[in-house]
Parts: structure tokens; sequence; C-alpha cells
């Protein structure tokens, strides 16, 4: 950090000078960038702002009016200080028309009363200055290196949020566009009390460019991501003034983080892993949920042949045979090891189920709550009725919240990765929606189902907080419920009468409410469009948050 006016004003030089500051004593706080000797009645074309001016006052104006433009120019470039030794000009004082005119204009007025040697001053600053200099290159060097080995080391959001908060000395946040938390490194404070209320505050502090400080919040944020594409927010929350080096350390931490956001979609895609598992080798790239263009191969074998193989060693053809992707969810809240037996044992139902069918299948427990499995289904099967069937003999195994999503019916192996994607999505959002069918199709979730599969994508992201975030940020301020009638609204099918008693609110009070909304929003609620969009918008907001 640069040297301010005060520590100048601590300097042995200086103090030889027996400095004493006339005007603006609040603002020693003020950086010098660089210390010029002038001695000129007119200074200001050679300067550039955050300079310490130093003179002996024998070219200033001698009258009044001319001092004041003197100080007035000095003030509007930016000058830090202005100190003037008495003795060539000025013996006892400095004239009352400086000191006023700097008082004037707050600039620090700064009287030497005794002769001293101004290249010492000189010197004296200017090594601080360097010193700051290398101070800053070295950090940032530092801070090259730690996000560099992040980077390289293919590091999670979790961790380099957390290096980030270190470095920084307080907590560091990422969210997504919809102000969801995606990691949280609270450097010592209460998490919890750190992310009480968390989205509407965040919706409150706008970014006024790619890196901001809002200073009511105490936050400095940049944006996250890549290509042109923003994905997130990176939140450094540091009441007060940001630290010198703060926006250089979250930037670094934003680019780490998109950076290894970039890798991780393209590491499927180029790492091919021969020691992975049939079934998983035909996983989407990033695990179930990614998106994956077609033909690529999440983490196992380039070439369709080479897996089909595999495959049928295991004594499972795939070849020529309908092929149906099969997800199951289970509602687990208790230790990770307990879900991992029960995955388990869901796996060994499937086998068992399946093998009584006479359907081959590839089948794997995924982690301590989702089971896997691949059915290659006889050439005329009805693959409902295969599903039906396989629900029936696996409901006694199955708690009453499990879930069985299926993906469409493919032709090949390059096709399945889709499968098992849609077969993700469908068993995510079907426990989401708590609904109790045997098993779920993609059509049977319709426009949930399609929000669902766009969830993190940031343009639907990005469209719920346009449609509804003026309204949640509201409600947030106000302690309203505003959110909650519209809801209501939006339910019932703008049937007013019926929100009413869905809301469980008096008619007038409702149609009041109805009438804040539109204001809030700025828009007319009524027209079956406008109806459409605000329904799209929290059905996205509702999926987001499952």
């Amino acid at each position: 950090m640069l040297p301010t006016v005060a520590q100048v004003l601590a300097l042995e030089p200086v103090r030889r000078g027996a400095p004493r500051v006339l005007t603006a004593a609040d603002r020693l706080d003020a950086q010098v960038r660089w210390v010029h000797v002038i001695e000129l009645a007119r200074a200001a074309h050679l300067l550039r702002g955050g300079e310490l001016v130093l003179s002996t006052g024998i070219a200033l104006p001698g009258d009044a009016a001319g001092l004041e433009n003197y100080v007035a120019e000095l003030s509007a470039v930016g000058v830090s200080a202005l100190a003037v030794e008495l003795g060539s000009r000025y013996s006892q004082s400095l004239p009352p028309a400086l000191v006023a005119a700097a008082d004037s204009h707050r600039l620090p007025l700064i009287v030497l009363e005794r002769e001293t040697q101004f290249i010492e001053i000189t010197e004296a600053v200017h090594g601080l200055i360097i010193d700051a200099q290398l101070a800053e290159l070295r950090s940032a060097d530092r801070l090259h290196q730690v996000f560099t080995e992040l980077a390289v080391s293919g590091a999670d959001a979790d961790e380099v949020v957390s290096q980030a908060a270190t470095l920084a000395g307080c907590p560091v946040v990422l969210e997504n566009l919809a102000h969801q938390v995606l990691a949280c490194a609270p450097a010592g404070q209460d998490a919890a009390a750190l992310l009480a209320g968390f989205a509407a505050r965040s919706r409150a502090v706008i970014l006024t460019g790619r890196t901001s400080y809002d200073p009511a919040a105490g936050w400095l944020v940049t944006a996250v991501g890549a290509r042109g594409e923003d994905w997130g927010r990176l939140i450094m929350m540091r009441p007060g003034q940001p630290a010198a080096g703060d926006a250089v350390l979250i930037e670094r931490a934003a680019t780490t983080l998109a950076l290894g956001r970039l890798l991780d979609h393209q590491q499927a895609s180029v790492e091919r892993q021969a020691h992975r598992t049939v079934l998983s080798a035909l996983f989407p790239a990033g695990g179930l949920g990614g998106v994956v263009p077609p033909g690529r191969y999440g983490h196992g074998y380039s070439d369709p042949a080479e897996a089909a193989a595999r495959a049928r060693a295991l004594g499972v053809p795939v070849t020529g045979r309908p092929l149906l992707a099969v997800v199951i969810c289970l509602d687990h809240e208790g230790a990770p090891l307990a879900g991992l037996a029960r995955t388990a044992a869901v796996a060994d139902a499937v086998a068992a189920a399946c093998q009584e069918q006479r359907v081959p299948v590839l089948v794997s427990s995924l982690d301590h709550d989702r089971v896997a499995a691949l059915l290659a289904l006889p050439p005329r099967a009805d693959p409902d009725a295969v599903l039906g069937r396989l629900a029936r003999q696996l409901r006694p195994r199955l708690a009453g919240r499990d879930v069985i999503g299926a993906g469409s019916v493919v032709e090949s192996l390059a096709e399945v990765q889709h499968s098992f994607a849609d077969a993700a999505h469908v068993a995510a959002a079907a426990a989401r929606t708590g609904a109790a069918q045997p098993f779920y199709r993609l059509p049977d979730l319709r426009l949930y189902g399609l929000l669902h599969l766009l969830r993190d994508d940031p343009r639907l992201q990005a469209f719920a907080e346009r449609e509804l975030g003026p309204l949640l940020a509201h409600d947030h301020a106000a302690g309203s419920q505003l959110m909650r009638a519209l809801t209501a609204y939006l339910e019932a099918g703008g049937n007013k009468a019926e929100a009413a008693k869905r809301a469980q609110l008096a008619r007038p009070t409702m149609y009041e409410r109805l009438r804040q909304i539109s204001a809030v929003l700025g828009t007319d609620i009524e027209p079956a469009e406008s109806r459409l969009s605000l329904h799209v918008a929290l059905l996205a907001l509702q999926s987001a948050a499952s």
C-alpha cells in the first residue's frame, strides 16, 4: 500500500522540518503516489494526482485571488497535500489567504517551520513508495502461484473459495445467478448468521463494473464466468473499504473458478479412463446431469465397440437391442455409510428383478442415494410394461418417497449418455414434486421437467431473477408476503377469489396485494401472457431449489 500523508509526516527528514498541519487534518489518510518539488505560480499542468507538493513559496502569487486559483488547481488535479517551508518567502507564517483557500478546498496544507533538505524528504518518501510497489509485486506473485497451483491440481470450488478467504482474512462466498450459495468460507465467523437472508441481501448489491464494492453491504463483488458468459458472482465480505490487493485477489480467485468449471466440462471428453466400469463409461461428462455433445463419453471408452465388447463380456448384449437408462433416487437422510449399504441392496434388487424378467442389465450404485441401471430390452418389448413390472417387484425394497426415473429409449451405446442424463433429471425432479407414480418418464413432468433440465442454465436463472427478483427483494426489505400471494394467484389460474381462499386472505386484502405486486414488478399481472411468464419464473425458482 502506498504511504499516506500521515506516514510521510512521521519520517525523520520531514520531522526535522517541524511540520504543522494547518488545514484538512482529517484527510491525512490520502495516499502519496509521488513527491514533486515545484517553484511555479502555475503547477497543476505538471501533475497527475496523488503527489505531495513541496515548495518554499518563492514563486507563489502575491494576491489573495492568485493564491485561491493556485490551490484550486492543485485540488482539482488531486494532489495529496501541499507543504510550504518558511524562510525563503514567508518568514513567520503562511499568508491567511493561502490557508483559507486550502481550508475551502479541503486540501491538507502543511507548514515546515524549520529549514529541511527537500532531497532527503524526496528520497525517504520514494523509498516507501518503492517498498510498497515491491510488496504489491510479491503479493501478486504469491497470488499467481497459489491460484495457478489450484487450477493445475483441479481444485474444486470449495477449495478455491476457502483459499481466497484465508488470503483475505474475511468470509468469501460463491453464488450463482439465482443468488444461491455454491460455496462459502466463513473465515471463523458463524456461517448460519453469515448466510441468513443471503439471497435478498445479494439482490440488493448491483455490480457497476466487472468488479465493484458496495459500501452499504461491505461486499467486494466480482463476476465469475468464461467465454463471455457469466454464471455466478464471488463475494468478499469485508466491512469498511477493501484492503490493498483485495480486488486483485478476488479477481484471480474468480478466474480460477471460471477456468476450473471450463476444464470440468472438457475433462470428461479428453480423458479415457479405461479402469472405470462399463456403466460409468456410459455416463454423461461431468456425471449424471451433465450436458454432453453427441458421441462423447464421460469417463470411459472413446470407442462404442469397445464398450459393447466389455458389456457382452459381462453377459449384457447391447447391440441390436433397445436400451433404456434408469436412475433410482432414494430418500435418504442418515449417515452416508448407511446410505451406501442401502443403495447397494437396491442395486442387487434391480439385478434380481431384471434377471427374473430376463432383461439383461448393467446396474450399480452411484453414491449414497442413487442407483443407475442400463436395461437391454428384448427387441419387441414394451418399455412401459417392463418398467411397470420392475417397479412392482422393487416396491417392497423401496421407501415411500423413493423415485424411479427412466430416460428415453435409444438404439445404440452412442446415445445412452443422453438417456442417463434424462433419467437422472426425471428422478430428481419427480422427487422434488413429491408425486407417487410407480415410475416417471420425461413426459410425466411436462413443463416442470423441462425447467428442471435447464435449472443450472444461467439464462434461465437470469430470466427468473428479472421476473421475480424485485418482488423477492421487496418482501425481504418490507417484511411483506407478496410472493406468497402471487404464488396463490398463479396456482389458481388467475382466479382472484380462489387465490384468496388458497392464501387464506380476505378478498379485499388479496386484491390490494395483487395491486401492490403489479406496482413492484412494474407490469400488469392479469393478462394471460404476463401470468404465464411469471408462473414459468416461479417454477424455475422452485426447480433451482430442488
